[in-house]
């Protein structure tokens, strides 16, 4: 069930049978149990217990290109966690999770999977294909809570309700974070539609440091070898050459690259084909590069040692994430799907976070039939702001809270934060938030 309104009485009996048991159906060992032979208190239906909520949790698994399998785990530890406490304001919470496959098709499945069920939320899931699963959801009122923020879809539609700012925010940050080290930026991207809007974002960034655009270098998505792509970007910073004439060329060269999983093979690729002793220095975003992967290449032996890396929220070493690493901790039963410091569990905590606080919300005023439009009318209302713990600002998604960003008109928090891998471990680069919402505001080349 989900947030449907159940009938005020019991159905009655149909009239065959209840000649023939209205007087066992009402005898006095049940007297003290049923009242005028309706439901058992506390059960679904009856006094002690409100109706459940089911919501929806997606990501890609198991696929050749980026795989998100810890946001369904976090969705189901998070339910665990807090059916443990009694629900979302007495509301049992039952997560339903979908493969999506890093495929159109299947997230389109996924939503029609979410309808099915009559979800009163999508929350916290990843996907590229937003044209696919958006409409679906609108057709049917469910809003969209807490996307990982890589379609552009999840930032237009009236039904969504993204709790960071997606990719723009991450490319544009990182393109300013770049700005003060480097004289020349080649980008490492997928050959993708999403791809396609990277290297405007991570200009924007680089001009507002007065740097000039990055060289667009297009990559597979699922590629298993990047040399062609490691020497074109070693080129576009100007680091052409072998030995120590090369090395001394790349002085002053940056290499950013945004793969999503394949991210290491990339750079595994790049260090091969680097000069020794090359001044070229790397970078990336959290989602293509995390501190798993810094430990599994060898960390501060490896090659992405002193690498800059732009996020949305805090690094996981931050106390902020306490409570979400007790829930795992607790709650996880040690699933090794779900790694603390990785962005999409961080997201799916925090959209969880989101819905815990809207349901709460409504609970004050009296709303006890929770619906996929009752909770729609609630975010669009924000009649408060969320806190989220200080993992982001506080979060509303009224018309007067969305900033001027072209082509992403719902986004609502613009902060990043600038990291960086020392000694093997990814440590604040910068104290608190960058906002880069003025630098997402400017008119942008297409790139």
């Amino acid at each position: 069930m989900t947030g449907r309104r159940r009938p005020s009485s019991p159905r009655p009996f149909p009239r065959a049978l209840a000649a023939a048991t209205a007087a066992t159906a009402c005898t006095a060992v049940l007297a003290s149990l049923l009242s005028a032979c309706g439901s058992l208190p506390g059960a679904p239906g009856g006094s002690g217990e409100k109706e459940p909520l089911t919501v929806m949790t997606w990501a890609p698994v198991d696929t050749k290109a980026t795989n998100m399998p810890g946001m369904p785990a976090m969705a189901e530890a998070y339910a665990r966690w807090v059916n443990s406490r009694g629900g979302l304001d007495g509301h049992p919470l039952k997560v339903v999770t979908c493969n999506e496959h890093n495929d159109s098709v299947a997230a389109a499945h996924c939503a029609q999977r979410a309808v099915d069920a009559k979800a009163v939320a999508v929350v916290g899931s990843y996907s590229q294909f937003g044209r696919s699963f958006i409409s679906p959801l609108e057709r049917n009122g469910i809003p969209y809570l807490g996307g990982y923020g890589v379609s552009d879809e999840e930032f237009a539609s009236p039904l969504s309700y993204p709790v960071n700012g997606g990719q723009a925010a991450l490319l544009a940050g990182n393109g300013r974070q770049l700005a003060s080290v480097c004289e020349r930026v080649s980008l490492v991207r997928p050959d993708t539609i999403q791809g396609d809007q990277m290297p405007a974002l991570l200009s924007a960034g680089l001009a507002d440091g007065s740097r000039a655009a990055a060289k667009d270098v297009r990559a597979p998505e699922d590629g298993t070898d990047y040399t062609d792509a490691a020497r074109r970007a070693l080129d576009g910073v100007g680091a052409t050459g072998t030995g120590a004439a090369g090395a001394a060329k790349g002085a002053g060269g940056c290499v950013t690259a945004t793969l999503g999983e394949r991210t290491d093979t990339f750079f595994d690729s790049f260090r091969r084909l680097q000069p020794d002793g090359s001044k070229v220095r790397i970078a990336s975003v959290l989602g293509s590069v995390g501190q798993a992967l810094v430990d599994r290449t060898g960390g501060r032996a490896g090659p992405l040692e002193g690498a800059y890396l732009t996020g949305w929220y805090p690094v996981a070493s931050d106390p902020r994430w306490n409570p979400m690493r007790k829930v795992i901790n607790d709650h996880a039963f040690g699933d090794n799907r779900i790694d603390p410091a990785d962005p999409g569990v961080q997201t799916t905590w925090i959209a969880y976070t989101v819905l815990r606080a809207v349901v709460e919300r409504l609970g004050k005023e009296g709303v006890e039939d929770i619906t996929a439009h009752t909770v729609q009318q609630a975010l669009d209302r924000g009649a408060q702001a969320v806190d989220t713990g200080g993992l982001t600002p506080k979060l509303r998604w009224r018309s007067e809270d969305m900033l001027a960003v072209q082509d992403f008109p719902r986004t609502v928090n613009a902060l990043v934060t600038y990291q960086a891998v020392r000694d093997g471990q990814l440590v604040a680069a910068k104290e608190g938030f960058v906002n880069v919402a003025g630098t997402l505001e400017k008119p942008r080349a297409d790139g």
